[in-house]
C-alpha cells in the first residue's frame, strides 16, 4: 500500500509501481493518476514536491494504480480524455478518442477551407459518433456549422450529448439513434466516420486494454474488417449534398481495399492522411458526378 506522505514521494512510488509491472509510459500514467487523486498539476509536483498528501489520497492512489496494473487504460480510470483541445467524458459504450483520429479532423478542415471557408454553415453527419469527438472537434473550429452525431448505442449518444453540452456546442449538435443511415434524412455537406474496422480473427490478439475495456461492436467489422465501409460506400451518396465530401478513418493496411469499395460506388479519392506513426489512416472521397439536388 502507498505510504508516501508527500506529493513527490507519491509520484515516485506510483511511477515505480507501474514501471515494475511493465506498464508502457509508466511515468506519464503515474503523473496523470496522481494529479487526478491529489487535484494538483505538473507544476505543483515540480515546485512543491514536499506538499503533504492525505491518507485518503494515498488509499485512492493505491486503488487506481492497482487498476492500471490490472490492464485498465489510464483514461478509463480517469473517466475522460482530451481530443483536439477539448475534454471528453468516456463511458463503457464509447471508444476513447485517440490522437491518430485528429488526422481526420485536420483533413476535413483542409477541405472546408478550400471549398467554402470556416464561416460557411456546414451540415455535418458523424456516423458512429461515440463520444462525439470528431463532430465536436469540427464544431469547435466551424462557428456556423451544425452536426448530427448518429450511433446505434443509446449509451454512447447520452455521452456524446453530455460532451456537446459540456464543451458549449449542445445547441449545434444533435445526438440521434440510428443504425448507420437507418434513421437519417436530408443531405449533408460533410459525412465523417471512424467506423469499426478490426477483423473478427484479430480481436483476440488485441491488447488487454482494448479487448477488455473498449466496446467490441465499435471495433470489429466482419471477417475482413470491411463491413462498415461496404455500407458507407453503398449508401452515402444518397445523403451527400452536391459538392459534398466524405472522410473515413481506416486500418493501417486498408487503404487500397477501402478506396476500391468507394470507387465501385462512384466516388473518387480526393486525398489521404497518415497517422503519427506514418501509417495511412484517413481517406477523403468525393462523388465522381455530384448528384442533382431534388
Amino acid at each position: 500500500m502507498a505510504d508516501a506522505e508527500t506529493l513527490g514521494a507519491l509520484l515516485s512510488w506510483a511511477r515505480s509501481e507501474l514501471a515494475r509491472a511493465g506498464i508502457p509510459e509508466a511515468a506519464l500514467d503515474a503523473r496523470l493518476l496522481v494529479e487526478h487523486v491529489t487535484q494538483t498539476t505538473r507544476l505543483d509536483a515540480i515546485a512543491r514536491p514536499e506538499s503533504p498528501v492525505s491518507e485518503a489520497e494515498r488509499d485512492l492512489a493505491q486503488k487506481l494504480i492497482d487498476q492500471r496494473i490490472a490492464g485498465k487504460p489510464v483514461h478509463r480510470i480517469l473517466g475522460f480524455r482530451e481530443f483536439y483541445g477539448l475534454n471528453f467524458k468516456l463511458s463503457d459504450e464509447t471508444l476513447e478518442p485517440r490522437p491518430d483520429t485528429e488526422t481526420l479532423v485536420e483533413l476535413v478542415l483542409e477541405e472546408v477551407r478550400r471549398l467554402g471557408g470556416e464561416d460557411h454553415p456546414w451540415r455535418i453527419l458523424d456516423l458512429g459518433t461515440g463520444t462525439g469527438a470528431i463532430a465536436l472537434a469540427l464544431l469547435s473550429v466551424l462557428p456556423e456549422a451544425r452536426a448530427i452525431g448518429a450511433d446505434i448505442s443509446a449509451g454512447a449518444l447520452a455521452t456524446a450529448q453530455a460532451n456537446a453540452d459540456m464543451n458549449g456546442f449542445g445547441h449545434r449538435f444533435e445526438a440521434r439513434l440510428s443504425d448507420w443511415f437507418g434513421n437519417i434524412d436530408g443531405r449533408y455537406d460533410i459525412i465523417v466516420s471512424n467506423p469499426p474496422y478490426i477483423r473478427e480473427d484479430d480481436w483476440c490478439d488485441l491488447a488487454i486494454e482494448v479487448r477488455e475495456h473498449d466496446p467490441r461492436r465499435a471495433l470489429v467489422a466482419g471477417r475482413d474488417g470491411l463491413d462498415a465501409y461496404r455500407r458507407l460506400a453503398a449508401e452515402s451518396s444518397a445523403f451527400l449534398s452536391s459538392g459534398g465530401f466524405l472522410a473515413v478513418e481506416i486500418g493501417y493496411n486498408q487503404k487500397e481495399s477501402v478506396a476500391g469499395l468507394f470507387t465501385e460506388h462512384g466516388f473518387r479519392l480526393k486525398t489521404h492522411g497518415q497517422d503519427l506513426a506514418g501509417h495511412d489512416r484517413v481517406l477523403v472521397f468525393a462523388q465522381e458526378t455530384p448528384r442533382e439536388q431534388g
